[in-house]
């Protein structure tokens, strides 16, 4: 049974310092999953630093102060302000010393600049300490042949090295000396007692420039030269272009030029099957070139163009009538069966036996898709935010048929992500238009455009049956019917496999032509509140006390060797008695109804109890409790931040987020016709961590799920309905029917 991450080893070759700065200090490179190559030589003079010869890395100047370079993209996650913590923490310098900047794509050095499923933390949390520790012995090896005494007799504070007489060097006074020596082959790192940052809280290493609108995001970015790309692509899915005029737009102010792409995209195919964010870029696109991106926007909406049926246009009825045929046919794959579950299903006292269902979402970042490219004959320069600049470069240098060395990469802070920017469509567009019209563009999306023509979290539907025998929980068996697919595999070894000896998870797969991908807590995200939701019907069916269930099945997992079980029963319970603590779980006030779930996803474990009341004939979500076991929290500020922003975007998504498809059209296009929670319904949420000195995992998915699930048990404990399916207020009549609870 899987607990925390292996640990990572860290060796001298993953670390590169430079033998001497002209002008003196100290250049410390570091790689965050040991990918670093030897052979990688940093720059030697401060003047000629480049960031392509790094990945991330530590720079001290002769006055002591330490600025480090943040190599992973940040969302909103916070890794560009945690992940500098950890350095800062081992080396043992003064945060309010530490300067931040966001790193570039290094391809050469690095295999994981990414930012998705919450595991940039966890991953990096051991090399980023060995970093910093290896830092700090450097300097404390240079301190220490000064006052010619042992290392072991110093100690490091705040930048400031102390001996047994109480003389102090700073870094900065030892930082040329230091550069001069040998890199340590082992350094000791602090013991957890011992942190000073790690476990403190820090605001946002960006929140200066958010919050006085300085240039952050990929919208902000400008070059001399510029021009403004917006592309027309088909309005339905199953449709190509036929033809266009384009006379209209061309004569608006503003407009340069009308072109098309998707030949060169077409070529890179081959007519082979590929994944689909590249087979999305072959379909023939229609793009207007303006000074502005407001001129460019009038110019795309003056455009004639003609589309042609080239696959089925699908709607949402006949989506969802494919997806019952699937629950009801026999064409599944077995990701997980343990025991006998048919036997157990004859031989049930009783089978309960429900199916949930979920729509298509939208990703709606703040920011939409943009990304700048100039290809010239030199190189290829991309800015823009992206979750997967590698995958994105190398696509672009295949597009182009460049050398990947050709491709330079920047990555902007992101307005959002959520799994929408690890797919780089809108990198490839900006780089195929500015191949054709040599010039630097900026390709920018409409709100309009990311919500019609862009990736969605997929419809799917949940068929689960359970076998009670005896009074106890004896089979259990989950169905899973998706649009394009279970891509993860996520699900056969969460909470209750190894809870219950007969198990077994079955996945379906029906291949559609609406783009879908990864959407924030991929799968889990609509799978808690259909398997929670499930767990109270399962207690009501047995008699039993709802929270008690849920630790009683978590007991029987404890000694379970199973190393396929990838969540830890100790743990889950702990956050699940921590939830029903804080929350008053059975002690809510009159007209107060709760509902309780325990979840373990994206490596952390979560307890959500959430508060209902009826107003108006109508449930309202007023709070909900938040207890969250993610190891060590670096930063608990941006902890609380990301469970705060889980919580509420769990409970909106639920209750009000709908979309689908007609005629291969989406029924919404801008915020006019798609319901997001709005201000005045987000629930107030009280978060709690579990402390503890394991290993970190991630927060910016665990904490959306499980909020589902428990609005979804509260409801019914308010009204005495039962949902199975989201989102929970499409049907507001469904909520005004009178029943025993509202009218007592």
């Amino acid at each position: 049974m899987s607990t925390t991450p292996s640990s990572l080893t860290f060796s001298r070759r993953n670390f590169l310092r430079t033998s001497s700065l002209a002008g003196g200090g100290l250049l410390i490179g570091f790689n965050l999953l040991t990918a670093c190559k030897s052979d990688v030589k940093p720059p030697v003079d401060l003047a000629d630093l480049n960031y392509n010869d790094f990945n991330a890395f530590i720079k001290i100047a002769k006055n002591g102060a330490v600025t480090i370079f943040s190599p992973n993209p940040e969302i909103g996650q916070g890794v560009k302000t945690a992940m500098p913590m950890i350095i800062a923490e081992e080396l043992g310098v003064a945060w309010d010393k530490v300067l931040v900047q966001q790193g570039i794509l290094d391809t050469e050095n690095y295999t994981r600049q990414i930012a998705g499923g919450s595991q940039s933390i966890r991953f990096s949390y051991e090399p980023l300490r060995q970093t910093g520790a290896t830092a700090r012995q450097m300097l404390v090896n240079a301190a220490a042949a000064r006052w010619g005494v042992e290392a072991s007799e110093l100690t490091v504070s705040e930048g400031i090295i102390t001996n047994g007489a109480g003389e102090t060097l700073g870094f900065g006074d030892v930082v040329d000396d230091a550069a001069k020596l040998e890199v340590p082959k082992d350094v000791k790192l602090k013991e957890p007692k011992d942190f000073k940052i790690i476990g403190t809280d820090q605001v946002n290493v960006d929140i200066d420039k958010i919050i006085t609108g300085k240039p952050l995001f990929g919208l902000d970015y400008k070059v001399d030269g510029m021009v403004y790309a917006a592309v027309l692509r088909p309005p339905a899915f199953g449709q190509e272009l036929e033809s266009y005029d384009a006379s209209e737009a061309k004569a608006l102010p503003g407009v340069i030029d009308v072109i098309t792409i998707g030949k060169k995209m077409n070529a890179l195919l081959g007519g082979e099957e590929t994944n689909w964010t590249v087979q999305m870029n072959a379909t023939e696109k229609v793009v207007v070139i303006a000074k502005t991106t407001w001129d460019a926007f009038k110019g795309k909406k003056a455009i004639k163009a003609q589309w042609k049926e080239t696959s089925a246009l699908e709607s949402t009825e006949f989506q969802d009538k494919k997806l019952n045929a699937l629950l009801d046919g026999t064409e599944f794959t077995t990701l997980r069966e343990d025991g006998d579950v048919e036997k157990a299903f004859t031989q049930a006292d009783k089978v309960l036996e429900q199916t949930y269902e979920s729509p298509f979402l939208p990703h709606n970042c703040m920011e939409p898709m943009n990304f700048f490219a100039n290809v010239t004959e030199e190189k290829v320069h991309l800015v823009g935010p992206i979750q997967t600049p590698e995958d994105a470069a190398n696509t672009v240098a295949e597009l182009l048929g460049r050398d990947i060395k050709d491709i330079h990469l920047e990555m902007t802070r992101m307005g959002g992500g959520f799994g929408r920017r690890l797919y780089g469509d809108f990198v490839y567009e900006a780089a195929e238009i500015s191949d054709a019209i040599k010039k630097p563009v900026k390709m920018v999306s409409s709100r309009e455009d990311d919500m019609s023509t862009g990736v969605y979290r997929p419809a799917i539907k949940y068929r689960i049956k359970a076998a009670i025998k005896d009074g106890e929980l004896t089979g259990y068996q989950l169905k899973e019917a998706a649009i394009n697919g279970n891509m993860y595999g996520l699900i056969p070894n969460f909470f209750p496999a190894g809870a219950v000896e007969n198990y077994k998870v079955d996945v379906a797969n029906y291949a559609s032509n609406v783009t879908t991908g990864a959407w924030r807590a991929p799968y889990t995200n609509f799978l808690a509140y259909a398997e929670q939701s499930f767990f109270d019907e399962i207690a009501e069916a047995m008699e039993v006390d709802k929270v008690q269930l849920r630790l009683d099945l978590l007991e029987k997992v404890k000694g379970n060797t199973d190393e396929r079980i990838e969540y830890d029963p100790e743990r889950l319970q702990a956050v699940l008695k921590m939830a029903v603590d804080k929350s008053g779980w059975g002690k809510a006030p009159e007209g107060t109804y709760q509902g309780v779930v325990a979840y373990y996803c994206h490596n952390s474990h979560v307890a959500e109890v959430a508060d209902v009341q009826i107003e108006n004939g109508m449930p309202v979500v007023k709070k909900v409790t938040c207890v969250v076991d993610c190891g060590i929290v670096i930063n608990p500020l941006g902890a609380r931040n990301q469970i705060v922003g889980g919580v509420i975007d769990g409970v909106g998504h639920a209750m009000y987020g709908q979309f689908g498809f007609k005629n291969g059209e989406p029924t919404s296009n801008n915020y006019d016709t798609y319901r997001l929670i709005r201000m005045k319904e987000a629930p107030i949420v009280d978060a709690y961590m579990i402390q503890n000195e394991l290993a970190p995992t991630g927060l910016g998915e665990p904490a959306l799920p499980p909020a589902g699930g428990a609005v979804s048990n509260a409801l019914k404990a308010a009204t005495g309905k039962r949902i199975y399916k989201q989102p929970f207020m499409e049907d507001p009549d469904f909520w005004k029917v009178p029943n025993e609870k509202i009218l007592g």
